[in-house]
């Protein structure tokens, strides 16, 4: 077998997915083999191990905000980047066993992240039903008919085309205009050319629990031009109080203001993870004022640099000598 028919693609699964149709967005992906999997974790060690190229994995909804499984599996496995993002907008219906109606619908089973975009729905047409969380939510309409507790699941449209369900209702997400964003991942280096539609992403820890240093850690970005479109606090686990920040900056690592505002960061911070420069996928241009240019970042380098230029190597920067 040839190895382009070996690549594979690892995605939430079963087939039906929202991270399903997120993978049928990659044009590289097409015709390849594609891996289901269980869960977010699963999708990033298949990455690691070499079994596929990349994973498409959830990581923010417009109604519940990051999702934080991804999050903390970004921060905790070493070597991943982010090469691309996609826009899947959402929308449920609620599923039953045949015969089932909407009055007899008690427990739900459904997706945590599916589950909060419907909760206010939920909570006006069947206020005591209870909730059992499913790994997917195509998962917790099949398992209605392998004997699950639940009498009804949340699931995708359309999901009565794959299973003997029922729909008892349509439209049950509190925002019309949901839309989930996903990202893929590989163990590729190598950064995507910039576009001027960009996005960069990192994880940081603040150096020390001290009044201001967020603000500190926030400045690095907003004194060079460079606007946040995500910033979200994760516990680090080692200790009461203490957090990490997922912070998505539009623009790419070798835009000057961005390249300069990941070295401040560095500086003030010795834990900064670097997921990645990729495309935005709504391909919305960066706007940003001009004395955020490039040519007037390397025209203050240059203007240093001539000012050091009499100077002997001996006092030159490490950097400079390096």
């Amino acid at each position: 077998m040839s190895e382009t028919r070996n690549v594979s693609y690892s995605f939430l699964g079963p087939a039906g997915t929202f991270t399903e149709a997120a993978l049928a967005q990659v044009a590289e992906a097409r015709g390849k083999a594609w891996r289901s999997v269980n869960n977010v974790g699963e999708a990033l060690a298949d990455v690691v191990s070499g079994r596929s190229v990349a994973a498409m994995i959830a990581i923010e909804n417009s109604v519940d905000g990051g999702v934080s499984a991804t999050q903390d599996a970004l921060a905790s496995v070493p070597n991943l980047r982010i090469i691309g993002e996609y826009l899947v907008p959402v929308n449920f219906v609620l599923v039953a066993r045949p015969g089932t109606e909407l009055a007899d619908v008690r427990v739900v089973n459904a997706h945590p992240v599916a589950y909060a975009q419907c909760r206010g729905w939920l909570e006006a047409t069947l206020p005591h039903h209870g909730h059992i969380p499913a790994s997917s939510n195509v998962t917790a309409a099949s398992a209605l008919l392998d004997g699950d507790q639940a009498d009804a699941a949340i699931a995708p449209i359309g999901i009565e085309k794959r299973y003997d369900l029922d729909v008892l209702a349509t439209g049950i997400g509190d925002n019309p205009n949901a839309v989930t964003r996903f990202v893929l991942v590989s163990r590729r280096t190598s950064v995507p050319a910039r576009t001027g539609a960009d996005k960069t992403s990192v994880i940081v820890e603040l150096p020390e629990d001290r009044p201001g240093s967020l603000l500190d850690m926030l400045e690095q970005f907003a004194t060079r031009g460079v606007n946040l479109s995500l910033i979200q606090s994760r516990p680090i686990g080692d200790a009461m109080g203490r957090y990490r920040f997922v912070i998505d900056a539009d623009g790419h690592i070798q835009d000057e203001r961005v390249a300069d505002a990941l070295l401040g960061l560095r500086r003030f911070s010795p834990k900064v993870l670097f997921l990645g420069s990729y495309p935005r996928a709504d391909k919305r241009p960066i706007e940003f004022t001009s004395h955020y240019d490039d040519g007037v970042f390397i025209g203050a380098r240059e203007w240093l640099r001539e000012l050091l230029g009499d100077v002997p190597a001996t006092h030159a920067s490490a950097d400079e000598q390096a």
